[in-house]
C-alpha cells in the first residue's frame, strides 16, 4: 500500500521554526492533509518528539524519532531512530558536542520545550542550530550504533547540504536514500545525478504549519510500521520512486 509522508518537519524547540510548531498543532495538522507517517526533526535535539509520539498515536499517525544534526562540516543530516530512547541517547551526545553559545532570542527566535498540552517545560538556552564537533563519517557510525539511518537533508540546495559542502556523496558512507527539497525538478535530479543510486524522498522541512506537506508524496509499504519505514529507507527492494 502507498502511505503519505512527511519526514523533516521543525517544532518550536528549532529557533528558526514558528512558536505555533507545538506537537499539537503538528500532528494535528498532518491529520487534517491525511500524512500517514511524519517525523519531527529540530536541530541538534530531540526533546519534544516524545510529546508529539504519544499525540500521533492517538492521530493513528506514525511518528518517526529524528533529528536534522549539523555536523562538523555544517551538513545537515536527517537521523531517524527505531525508538525514542536510542535517539535521546545519541541528542544526548550531539547535544555535549556543539558549542555553548547562548541563544540570541531576539535574533534567532525561542527554543521552546513542549509538553503534551503544549505547556512550555522550559527554554533552551544553548543555541542549537550551531555545528557539532563531529563529522560526517562519526555522524554515520554513532547513528548506526543506536540502530538509526542518516539520509542527507535537501542536498539540491546551495548551503547546509552534503552536495555544496563536499561536492559528492562519500561512498564509505552508510547511504541508501537522499532527501530533495519541493523546489527540485527533474533538471536539477539528472544534474546531481543520483537517479537509480540512491532512493530519492521528498519533504517540507516545514518550519510553519502551512508548510507542512499534503499527502502527495508516498511510500509504497505492506503495513504502516517502524520497521517498513526503515527497509524503504534502506531501499532494500530497490523501491526508486
Amino acid at each position: 500500500m502507498k502511505y503519505s509522508f512527511d519526514m523533516h518537519i521543525h517544532s518550536s524547540l528549532s529557533p528558526c521554526a514558528s512558536d505555533d510548531m507545538t506537537p499539537n498543532n503538528i500532528v494535528n495538522m498532518a491529520y487534517i492533509k491525511k500524512l500517514n507517517i511524519i517525523s519531527i526533526t529540530d536541530h541538534n535535539s530531540m526533546i519534544n518528539v516524545s510529546s508529539a509520539e504519544k499525540i500521533a498515536y492517538k492521530r493513528g499517525i506514525l511518528l518517526i524519532p529524528g533529528m536534522e544534526v549539523n555536523t562538523k562540516e555544517e551538513v545537515h543530516i536527517l537521523c531517524y531512530f527505531r525508538n525514542i530512547e536510542e535517539g535521546l541517547e545519541f541528542g544526548k551526545l550531539i547535544y555535549d558536542s556543539i558549542p555553548d553559545i547562548k541563544n540570541a532570542e531576539k535574533f534567532f527566535g525561542q527554543q521552546l520545550a513542549l509538553d503534551e498540552e503544549d505547556s512550555v517545560i522550559y527554554r533552551e538556552e544553548k543555541l542549537l542550530t550551531s555545528a557539532s564537533s563531529y563529522s560526517i563519517d562519526e555522524i554515520d557510525k554513532l547513528v548506526k550504533k543506536y540502530n538509526g539511518i542518516i539520509v542527507p537533508a535537501h542536498i539540491d540546495r546551495k548551503s547546509y547540504s552534503i552536495l555544496s559542502v563536499l561536492g559528492f556523496i562519500p561512498k564509505n558512507l552508510d547511504i541508501s536514500t537522499v532527501e530533495i527539497s519541493s523546489e527540485c525538478n527533474e533538471e536539477m535530479i539528472e544534474k546531481m545525478n543520483i537517479k537509480g543510486i540512491y532512493n530519492i524522498i521528498t519533504n517540507s522541512d516545514a518550519h510553519d504549519l502551512w508548510q507542512i506537506n499534503e499527502a502527495e508524496n508516498f511510500m509504497e509499504l505492506s503495513s504502516l510500521n517502524l520497521n517498513e519505514v526503515f527497509r524503504y529507507l534502506r531501499n532494500e527492494e530497490k523501491r526508486i520512486k
